[in-house]
């Protein structure tokens, strides 16, 4: 047994590396974004298109990268993504018309679907009962990349703005050169689908919709839908919010979302790890949904900066656990042969929730008014409740 685990160790220690270096690189360009973008535009529109660009060839890409991996295997789609995400840097620091900048955003975010690749590559290498807490080495690699990325990118933005572009670009090189000689191929020959490839298999719609029907998912990927939702509103809308309720500058919201880092990378590195052997998936989704509405009131209700943080820990700590644990459920209903597939049509519901959510956000925040975005994420989040609660009685009856 132990044997066993040992060499599980290795595969996963280099997927969250891969992963790690990977969304680092997008980290990098969180500071620059902006000023690279103001020579062409100033309106605060048109970062806010580049990003909603990123998300929605995530969305049409991660079905068509989950499929494929389900039938050519894991290696050569993590490769393939890293090349790509390579290049879209690298025409990202070339870039001298806003045009190509929106095709760089466009050809990142298609080559960045490769997560649901990564979780497939988890899957096939963990047990059932270890996939979720296996799955938060992915958050842990975001919440570290999130924290490390920025910072690297404010310090290169010194040298030049197309600085932290290339940086970002070079780490996606080594990531890939480092996955070239350390990954393995999970998915046996065996265990590949076999019927041919149809545009139904690659077309995010139709896979969210043959999901639907079917009732072991339904309630997941719903739950998984409302979770995201609130959370891209939250992401997109709090820096805004904490400056027109407090007044809180760039660098004062750059600690807050490093706080919310470091919080992710406990809770998924540390914590999941310790409490799905205990709890399970189930418990863990309910829960984690409970404590992600409490941070939705701290941060609607919030009177002094001190309990911004304090809604930032509760945020971090309910959706740290509850994404992944959602994921562990969708994978443990999955057979060895869909686990890319259904991880994927996962990965393309999430990256619905970030084309459309910050929209639905904003005009809440300017129509309404600076809490409402915070009210309805605490309404989607009971939906997302009440989802999981379906879900979990589906998933164990």
């Amino acid at each position: 047994m132990s044997s066993s685990s040992g060499a599980r160790r290795g595969p996963l220690g280099v997927i969250f590396l891969i992963v790690f270096l990977d969304l680092m690189g997008a980290g990098i360009l969180i500071p620059v974004i902006p000023f690279v973008v103001h020579p062409y535009r100033a309106d605060a529109l048109t970062v806010g298109l580049l990003a909603l660009a990123f998300s929605a060839a995530q969305f049409a890409a991660s079905p068509l990268l989950g499929v494929w991996s389900d039938r050519a295997g894991r290696r050569p789609v993590l490769l393939l993504c890293l090349l790509g995400t390579a290049a879209g840097y690298f025409l990202f620091g070339w870039a001298r018309s806003l045009e190509v900048l929106f095709a760089a955003r466009l050809l990142a975010g298609f080559a960045g679907g490769s997560i649901s690749t990564a979780q497939a590559y988890i899957a096939d290498i963990s047990a059932p009962a270890d996939r979720a807490k296996n799955f938060g080495l992915i958050g842990a690699a975001f919440g570290l990349g999130f924290i490390l990325g920025p910072a690297m990118g404010g310090a290169l933005s010194k040298i030049s703005l197309s600085a932290p572009a290339y940086a970002a670009a070079v780490l996606s090189l080594i990531t890939f050169a480092v996955a070239s000689a350390l990954l393995k191929e999970t998915l046996s020959a065996e265990h590949r689908a076999e019927h041919r490839l149809r545009f139904s298999d690659v077309n995010p719609f139709t896979q969210i919709s043959t999901s639907m029907r079917r009732p072991e998912f339904r309630g997941l990927m719903l739950a998984v839908f409302a979770l995201n939702f609130g959370m891209a509103g939250l992401q997109t809308n709090f820096a805004v919010f904490t400056h027109a309720r407090f007044g809180l500058d760039a660098a004062h919201n750059a600690i807050l979302f490093a706080w919310l880092g470091v919080m992710a990378t406990l809770t998924q590195g540390v914590l999941l790890r310790k409490l799905v052997p205990r709890f399970g998936e189930a418990s863990l989704t309910i829960w984690g949904a409970v404590l992600f509405g409490v941070g939705f009131i701290a941060v609607a209700e919030a009177g002094a900066v001190w309990m911004l943080y304090l809604s930032v820990t509760f945020t971090a700590l309910g959706f740290g656990l509850a994404g992944p644990a959602l994921s562990g459920l969708i994978s443990r209903r999955a057979t060895s042969r869909e686990q890319g597939t259904l991880l994927g049509t996962a990965q393309s519901v999430a990256s619905l929730t970030r084309v459309v959510g910050p929209v639905w956000a904003g005009a809440l925040f300017d129509h309404i008014a600076p809490p409402a975005p915070y009210w309805s994420g605490l309404l989607w989040t009971a939906l997302a409740l009440w989802w999981s609660i379906r879900a979990s009685r589906e998933v164990h009856s």
